[in-house]
């Protein structure tokens, strides 16, 4: 009887194992998948291999080696989609990495004027974003202060700015969630041009929740001097994004030195998100292989040992 009872007893422990091991065997890190950074996809960057839906989408993004997502549009979706995408990437072991504040700025919205009715529209955003971030487990949200306002001095609409900036931190800060304002390339119009300008600003709103997005699409265009220009900024920067110039594709398609650039970052010791914010040079299958295979040639950058 007592050699039955330890067989019984053997099997069903085994059994265990063997469940708790299948359940836990995506979030094993093979060590040939893994990445020195952490990069983060977008929705419909894989949807040709993993099809339409996000979820399977990221299920996607973790066997091939990815480890955090990011997803502009969260505050758009359905809250059981963002509650439904916090849960996965959490039985993942995945990062949540920006979205962007609804109506935080934009041509029609801007900061620098100071009026009233703009400001009430971005903190009402901000406001948003906090439920939203928690449903999706975010901590950084992505904040443009919209175009310039030029009937005013340059001065004064940089104090607009911060002032209303502030108003967003005191939001945020609360809650441990960091908004990360973003420099881009998209229009002259756009007040925000250049890390420096940024950093300027994140040093006078004098927040954790107010922080710089280092898109270096954007400031490569903007600016160029990308490593000189991150090192300058360095401790007000604790997130990344990246496609190359021209055409913002994926690294190793123009003329960013992506290799360089991540082996600056590793060496500095960044351990944040880096955005795969841009769209891919081939179509279908061969065009997601040829992603994947470029973040393996970039990310293969030499270490100190």
């Amino acid at each position: 009887m007592q050699r039955r009872s330890f067989l019984r007893n053997s099997l069903l422990s085994t059994g265990a194992l063997a469940v708790t091991g299948s359940l836990s065997a995506r979030n094993q890190v093979n060590p040939s998948l893994k990445f020195k950074l952490d990069y983060a996809p977008h929705d419909g960057m894989f949807s040709t291999s993993a099809g339409g839906d996000f979820i399977d989408q990221i299920k996607y993004m973790h066997d091939l080696g990815f480890r955090s997502i990011e997803d502009n549009g969260m505050a758009g979706r359905s809250t059981e989609q963002q509650t439904q995408i916090g849960e996965t990437l959490a039985k993942l072991g995945m990062r949540m990495g920006v979205f962007v504040v609804p109506k935080g700025g934009n041509g029609a919205n801007t900061l620098a004027a100071k009026n009233n009715r703009h400001v009430d529209i971005f903190l009402e955003g901000c406001r948003k974003s906090v439920e939203v971030a928690k449903r999706c487990n975010a901590k950084w949200v992505t904040v443009v202060p919209g175009d310039f306002e030029k009937h005013l001095p340059i001065a004064i609409q940089t104090s607009n700015v911060i002032e209303a900036l502030r108003r967003g931190a005191e939001i945020f800060e609360p809650h441990g969630i960091v908004m990360v304002l973003e420099p881009l390339s998209d229009s002259p119009d756009l007040f925000l041009r250049t890390s420096t300008q940024t950093y300027e600003i994140c040093k006078a709103v004098d927040s954790p929740s107010c922080k710089i997005l280092f898109d270096a699409y954007h400031l490569q265009k903007n600016e160029g001097n990308l490593i000189a220009n991150l090192e300058l900024c360095w401790d007000e920067t604790p997130y990344i994004q990246v496609g190359d110039n021209p055409g913002r594709r994926e690294p190793t398609t123009g003329e960013i030195n992506y290799k360089n650039v991540f082996k600056f970052l590793y060496d500095k010791g960044y351990k944040g998100i880096v955005g795969m914010e841009h769209g891919t040079s081939l179509q279908g299958k061969q065009g997601e292989q040829r992603l994947v295979q470029a973040y393996r040639e970039v990310d293969d950058f030499p270490v100190a040992k």
